[in-house]
């Protein structure tokens, strides 16, 4: 299972990486107005008197990427319950490891924008990291990179991911709507039901999950949400009769699509950035330099000096097969963090002032950490038997 999901990792990765760059290329371009056009076109979606009216950009942000957080939802869940982080013993050093590399580019970020109050809201952007992305460049190494080590990545990663889930809720919450957050919590619990009452129909948690996403849009609570909580309601394990588990059916069909359409659309539509005019000092204003010197710097920091104090302190142990110079290697990995910082961006300085700084931090930070990362692994000698081994 965690080949495949290795695999299919990777191959989003590159596909995102083939986006963003397209997104580049255009933006910087005659086909410029193009681009930003495709962003701003209005789209409608109306039941009678009811309906919902956003640019594409914003139907990507919300709704596309509800379901990419229905498919995290479901992938955490996996791991908690029967995957990596289902044993103690197992899910103590990636935990650590990733209390670290969120705390650590955090206060760099706040370290570096203290006399810039209206930017200090994006301390959240640098400690985020994108798995698809890293995994993606952890796959160009091959067997110079234990499966321990890449279990350690993914189950960091998911961590990791579930705090972003946590910071976009409490974090970046617009003034709240009390009657959406009534409506929505009766649709958590007609979810819950379902569960309880051994519904295994992907159709009606799905059904519900709608309704549920519009309720939580109008409340102010950041959409994304939504998915999340529909993925903990979808049952899990199989019912004993033969029948496959709905959540791994539904993990098993997003998954393309979510690789290969939702999140290439997402990079497409948010890393776009004119270079026109700028200069390498622009990465010296505070929000590129704060996100950058967070992902690149902080980054390896936070995970691998957490990492290395939960062994040397006996509170956990290294996995069989990777040394420190592994987890080196995927502590500058982990600095990648593009989609998530993107995501995150958008929803902590939202404009036009703060954009562009945004998308150049968030870039060459992910570019320099890639880099960085790539060298590392690449010099460390290949272990073919622990390949074999998994």
């Amino acid at each position: 299972m965690l080949d495949d999901f290795l695999k299919k990792e990777s191959l989003a990765g590159a596909v995102l990486v083939l986006a963003a760059v397209c997104a580049l290329v255009i933006d910087n371009t005659a086909l410029s107005p193009l681009y930003e056009g495709i962003r701003q076109i209005p789209i409608t979606i109306s039941v009678g008197e009811f309906g919902l009216s956003k640019p594409l950009l914003l139907w990507i942000n919300d709704g596309l990427m509800a379901v990419f957080f229905l498919l995290v939802g479901l992938e955490i869940k996996r791991e908690f319950l029967v995957g990596e982080l289902s044993n103690r013993d197992s899910a103590v050093l990636p935990l650590i490891a990733a209390a670290g590399g969120i705390v650590v580019p955090a206060l760099i970020f706040v370290a570096i924008n203290w006399n810039e109050p209206e930017l200090l809201p994006g301390w959240a952007i640098p400690a985020a990291t994108d798995i698809a992305f890293a995994l993606a460049v952890l796959s160009l190494v091959g067997t110079r990179a234990p499966v321990a080590l890449k279990a350690f990545l993914v189950a960091g990663a998911i961590i990791d991911e579930i705090c972003a889930i946590l910071i976009i809720a409490f974090a970046y919450t617009a003034q709240l709507s009390g009657e959406a957050l009534w409506l929505a919590g009766l649709a958590v619990i007609a979810l819950f039901a379902l569960n309880r009452f051994g519904v295994r129909r992907i159709a009606a948690y799905v059904l519900v999950g709608v309704f549920l996403w519009i309720c939580v849009l109008k409340s102010g609570l950041h959409a994304t949400l939504a998915g999340v909580i529909v993925a903990l309601a979808v049952p899990l394990r199989p019912n004993g009769h033969g029948e496959e588990n709905p959540a791994g059916a539904l993990e098993h069909m997003l998954h393309p699509w979510v690789a290969l359409a939702i999140l290439p659309a997402f990079a497409f539509s948010n890393a776009g950035v004119s270079l026109a005019g700028l200069s390498p000092a622009a990465l010296l204003s505070p929000l590129p330099l704060g996100i950058a010197l967070g992902l690149v710097v902080g980054k390896q920091i936070g995970v691998f000096g957490a990492t290395w104090l939960a062994v040397r302190t006996g509170i956990s142990a290294l996995p069989r097969g990777v040394t420190f110079w592994h987890v080196y290697g995927v502590s500058l990995l982990c600095g990648i963090g593009f989609i998530m910082s993107l995501f995150i961006g958008t929803l902590a300085l939202e404009g036009p002032p703060h954009d562009a700084g945004v998308r150049l931090g968030v870039i060459f930070g992910s570019l320099v950490s890639a880099a960085l990362g790539l060298i590392v692994l690449a010099a460390q000698k290949p272990q073919p038997q622990l390949a074999a081994a998994s």
